[in-house]
This record gives structure tokens, sequence and C-alpha cells, in this order.
């Protein structure tokens, strides 16, 4: 009879340690919840996105591996030999896994440098897409055409990064040919009206107008012109048919290619079939 209290009393001692290790995690998830939403909002406003989101997982991470600790030792695990297997291991896998750690040193020289912020515009190597998010590890890209792109932090600083939307404004080339009969101040003028005539394009700085080279049968000229970056696509879709509508009224001729013909070939005469012996056609 005396064993019954005891085990009523410890079983009431278990479930208060359990109640007190659930309202820590509980409490302390909502915690670390709103602090790293709140570092990430102050660091946003005040530094940059990017920062703003490395930190809030950097904060995830770190939060919820001690919450995890504080809640197994409120339960009362002994966690001294864990730990010390958890160091061993770390160090083992830390050896094994230099590619991660590499990563995330990357990472961090990409906090500091801030070459691009999210939803800026970026060509890595051949690939081009918008920035979608900045992890520890990783950048992830969202390609023109909606693909997903993953590239490691390690590959982002060993190669050549292009922020095209960078600054504000840019400018946009076309390499254009004209036919060689055609006079260069009037290739000019027209290229120059084309310019001023589209409201898309800017003033300041002026268009460019290059006489790049001459070819057998073409002028080569590089033609570019300023704009505002969110207009890229119309720009380039406006300025390609006034282009067209004003050449066609300046009646100015694009190069076409010649075909070689061979005029001894055409003055060859076709063989004439031998006549049929008429001996031959009576046998």
């Amino acid at each position: 009879m005396n064993s019954l209290p005891l085990f009523f009393a410890e079983t009431s001692a278990n479930w208060s340690h359990f109640g007190r290790a659930a309202l820590l995690l509980v409490f302390g998830g909502i915690f670390l919840w709103f602090l790293s939403g709140g570092t990430k909002a102050l660091l946003t406003r005040h530094v940059s996105l990017h920062i703003g989101l490395v930190m809030r997982k950097l904060i995830l991470y770190i939060g919820a591996f001690l919450l995890l600790v504080a809640f197994l030792l409120q339960l009362g695990f002994d966690l001294t030999g864990v730990l010390a297997t958890a160091g061993i291991a770390t160090v083992a896998i830390g050896f094994a896994a230099q590619t991660s750690l590499s990563n995330l040193i990357s990472g961090l020289f990409l906090i500091g440098e801030k070459p691009f912020q999210i939803g800026d515009l970026v060509r890595v190597g051949g690939t081009l897409g918008v920035v979608d998010s900045i992890d520890l590890l990783s950048i992830k890209l969202r390609t023109l055409d909606n693909l997903f792109v993953r590239i490691p932090n390690e590959e982002m600083i060993k190669s050549q990064v292009t922020t095209v939307t960078r600054y504000p404004i840019r400018r946009m080339d076309f390499d254009l040919k004209f036919a060689v009969r055609e006079e260069p101040e009037q290739i000019e003028q027209v290229l120059r009206e084309v310019a001023h005539r589209n409201p898309l394009v800017m003033v300041d700085p002026e268009p460019l107008i290059l006489f790049n080279n001459i070819q057998d049968r073409a002028l080569e000229y590089r033609f570019g012109v300023w704009f505002e970056k969110t207009n890229f696509l119309k720009v380039r879709n406006s300025l390609l048919k006034d282009l067209k509508k004003a050449l066609d009224e300046a009646r100015i001729e694009l190069p076409y290619a010649k075909m070689a013909i061979d005029r001894e070939s055409l003055m060859e005469k076709p063989p004439v079939p031998e006549a049929a012996d008429p001996d031959e056609e009576e046998e």
C-alpha cells in the first residue's frame, strides 16, 4: 500500500517536468519566431533584405538547436555523453562536409560584398534569372521562362556575376547593317530621329550611333539607346518596330546575300541524245 502514493508522486513529478518542457518548447518557439522576424525587419529597413534573410535563418537554426537541448534537459535527460559524442561527430562531419562549409563562408562574403539583392536580375555563367532567395548555402534564381535554379554560394564567389538591374538606367545596343550604297549621314539622321521620337528612350544620356566598320556589301553600325531598367521589353519591341518603319520610309536598304552564278555553266547546252539505229529497231 505504501508504494501506491509513491507511484502517484513520481507520476505527478514526471507530468510536471513534461509540462514545463512543453511550455518551454512552445513559448520558446514563439519567442524565437518573433525574434528572428523582428531582426529581419530591422536589418531589412536599415541595412538590406539580403542580410535580413540570412540573419533570420541563422537565428532560427541556432535557436532551434538550443531549444531542443533545453527541452531534453528539462525532461531529465543527461546530455553530457550525448554532447561529447556530438562534438566528436561535429568534427567528423566538418571534414566530410567541407563543401557546405565553403558555401557557408562564401555566403558570409556575399553578405559583406552585397553584389545583388532580392529581386535583382543577375547572370551567372549562362544562367539569367531573378534572385528569389539568398540562403546560407546557396542562391535561388527564377529564370525568365519560370525555371528554378539553385546555385551554391561557392560558385557565386568563383564565377563572374553580372547584376543586370544594379543601376536604374541601362543601354540597349543594336548591331545593324546597311547596304554599301547608302549615305552614312542619312542613316545616322534616321537612327537619331527614331531614338528621339520614342517616348521610352531617354534624351540624356544621348543615344549611341557608332559607325563600326565597312564590309564588302554592308555598312556596320552600333545603335544604342538609354532607358529605365523596368522598360526593357517595351523599349525593345517598340524600337524595332520604329526602326523598320523609319528605314522603309527613308528607303534605306539592308544588305542581302548575292548568289554567285557561273555563267559558263548556263551557256553549256544539254547533251543531245543519240538517234537510235533504224536497223536495230526493225530487229
